[in-house]
């Protein structure tokens, strides 16, 4: 006579907890990270093999990679809507800008502060955010997308430059070494994404990685358990707000200038459509919709100004085709 089936709640409380159900096939996700560090070692040589142009396009795929990781936190792990994350990627690089242009700060010393109010603000927006559901939620993440951008043209509290941004960044310095190059910002931003690579893998294996997932799957049956809906959300809207301050930080230095109109809604919707192309909760899925957002273009350069259009079309082939993603997620090894 078969065991009897287990329930949803039974699953779900093994899952958070960290006991799997079965004995998980954990030589595939060795094998998976293997490559992953390969791969990630082996990029630390693209300034020797490319030119400065694609040097440049390179550091901006790892930027753009962790803001679209850091969106994926809040998307792909925690389900939430939010078409808005472009708002702190904005403030993690206006917090660098403001500091150091107005206040002096050396760059590395304004990334902390970015890193930490995009993170407070995500908590502080989680609040009402949270109590939302789908349609509802994107409406409102739309329409903080839009203050945020208004409120940096009309020149915010003196210092936001209004609608000419700031310009004028010092160069990254650490320990009397300068990023002057741009194979050392290169290097720099495939530090800090591999960084944030392992913060990811371990978010996933982590109590609250398993509590998001399974918040995602069934809230009803994990919130019937103890679970903390709200405070975990919270934390997911943190934690991914975070990471685009980071990113956003790392793009102020990078472009050495700051604007409103690198903020606007479409770098959000491009942001969320890179989660749901590449594949929700999917690592290697994300980096590919970023690299087919960001690299690809470059490319084909003279159609770039194409590039919402023709990934507008691939959204809707890949919704059709193939609604889990073009790299989906693979089940977690407990």
């Amino acid at each position: 006579m078969p065991p009897p089936a287990k329930s949803a709640e039974a699953a779900i409380a093994e899952s958070i907890s960290g006991t799997p159900t079965q004995a998980a096939n954990r030589s595939g996700f060795r094998r998976s990270e293997a490559i992953g560090l390969t791969l990630w070692v082996i990029g630390f040589g693209v300034p020797a093999v490319l030119n400065t142009t694609w040097v440049s396009v390179a550091a901006i795929f790892a930027i753009y990679a962790i803001t679209a990781l850091s969106e994926d936190v809040i998307l792909g792990r925690g389900g939430m809507f939010d078409m808005g994350h472009a708002v702190y990627l904005g403030i993690g690089a206006y917090v660098t800008a403001i500091l150091n242009i107005e206040f002096g700060w050396p760059i590395f010393a304004t990334m902390p502060p970015a890193i930490l109010l995009s993170a407070a603000i995500g908590a502080l927006l989680a609040g009402p955010l949270i109590r939302l559901r789908g349609d509802y939620l994107l409406v409102a993440t739309i329409g903080f997308n839009a203050i945020f951008v208004l409120a940096m043209e009309n020149n915010l509290a003196g210092v936001t430059g209004g609608s000419d941004g700031l310009t004028g960044l010092d160069v990254p310095s650490l320990f009397g070494l300068q990023f002057v190059s741009q194979s050392a910002m290169f290097w720099l931003d495939w530090v800090l994404l591999g960084v944030v690579l392992l913060l990811m893998r371990n978010l996933d294996r982590c109590e609250l990685g398993r509590t998001l997932r399974y918040l995602k799957q069934d809230e009803l049956a994990a919130t019937t358990l103890g679970v903390n809906a709200r405070a975990s959300k919270t934390v997911a809207f943190a934690i991914g707000a975070g990471l685009a301050g980071l990113a956003g930080s790392l793009f102020a230095v990078q472009l050495s200038t700051v604007g409103p109109s690198s903020f606007v809604f479409t770098e959000s919707v491009t942001l969320f459509a890179i989660v749901i192309v590449g594949g929700q909760g999917s690592i290697p899925g994300v980096l590919l919709g970023t690299a087919l957002m960001f690299v690809v273009p470059q490319i084909f350069r003279d159609f770039a100004q194409y590039r919402y259009f023709v990934f507008g079309i691939a959204m809707v082939a890949v919704m059709v085709l193939r609604p889990q993603g073009l790299w989906p997620r693979r089940r977690i090894a407990a």
